[in-house]
């Protein structure tokens, strides 16, 4: 048995929290559980470290975390909001020697090679980060001995992809989830899912709908994440939740056997 670290590096939406500008109490709050970066997640066993999308902050959160090891980087999809960061892989090209590995669906993969297409002609400009992109399906991922099984859920009408490691799961972007999906799911206890706010979303699970599939799951412990300004203040969100479910939390530590 090994052990597998869970840090939430970002726990916001694609604005962040606090929004630019606004005056809200939210916003306005001190609470650092209200200061939230873009979605995204490390993931370190004994075997590998990977990232889960990267970000407008991905430098900043691997900074604050002290991450001086990547092994690969895992893409739910290709909006601004889980790539934009993906420039800064470079600085472990320069330790390593080596192109990052960089999971990604084939449609994604044409997204990021146009909005880092610098990185892909064949005259490179010197320092350009070196990607190697490696198809995403549903098939199982080996990332030297860790095994994640992607999954596909909908933002809508995109296919995006949650990622199941053993006992634990990770869905952000999605507000449908499969029959065929939802099986996939099943004996996962630790899950941290996207909840944008209280009210309904074209796109994302509201908290609500996010407590449903919890609960279908069967998760004992849940986080929800990609949490907009508008879901409210975490301490008073977390007063109302059901048992065995909070907020997430940027720098939070899911600590388990695997």
């Amino acid at each position: 048995m090994s052990k597998l670290n869970i840090t939430i590096l970002g726990s916001g939406t694609s604005q962040g929290v606090p929004v630019i500008a606004c005056p809200c109490e939210v916003c306005s709050s001190r609470d650092l559980r209200d200061k939230r970066l873009r979605s995204s997640i490390l993931i370190e066993s004994d075997e590998a470290t990977v990232v889960v999308d990267t970000g407008p902050d991905f430098r900043q959160q691997m900074l604050r975390e002290n991450v001086n090891k990547l092994d690969a980087v895992l893409v739910t999809h290709s909006h601004k909001d889980h790539i934009a960061g993906m420039d800064d892989v470079r600085s472990y090209n320069f330790l390593t020697k080596k192109p990052m590995k960089v999971y990604a669906a084939p449609w994604d993969q044409e997204v990021i090679k146009r909005e880092f297409s610098y990185a892909f002609v064949d005259n490179k400009y010197p320092g350009v980060p070196r990607i190697e992109l490696i198809d995403l399906d549903e098939s199982e991922i080996n990332i030297n001995g860790l095994k994640i099984q992607p999954i596909p859920v909908k933002h809508r009408f995109l296919t995006v992809f949650a990622f199941r490691i053993g006992s634990f799961a990770y869905i952000t972007d999605a507000n449908q989830i499969s029959e065929k999906s939802m099986k996939a799911f099943d004996g996962v206890k630790y899950l941290v899912i996207d909840a944008l706010r209280k009210e309904k979303h074209i796109s994302h699970f509201n908290l609500e709908e996010a407590i449903e599939v919890s609960r279908k799951i069967g998760a004992e412990k849940t986080w929800f994440t990609h949490v907009s300004h508008r879901m409210g203040l975490a301490a008073t969100i977390n007063k109302s939740l059901p048992d065995g479910m909070q907020l997430a939390w940027d720098g939070m530590l899911i600590s388990l056997d695997i």
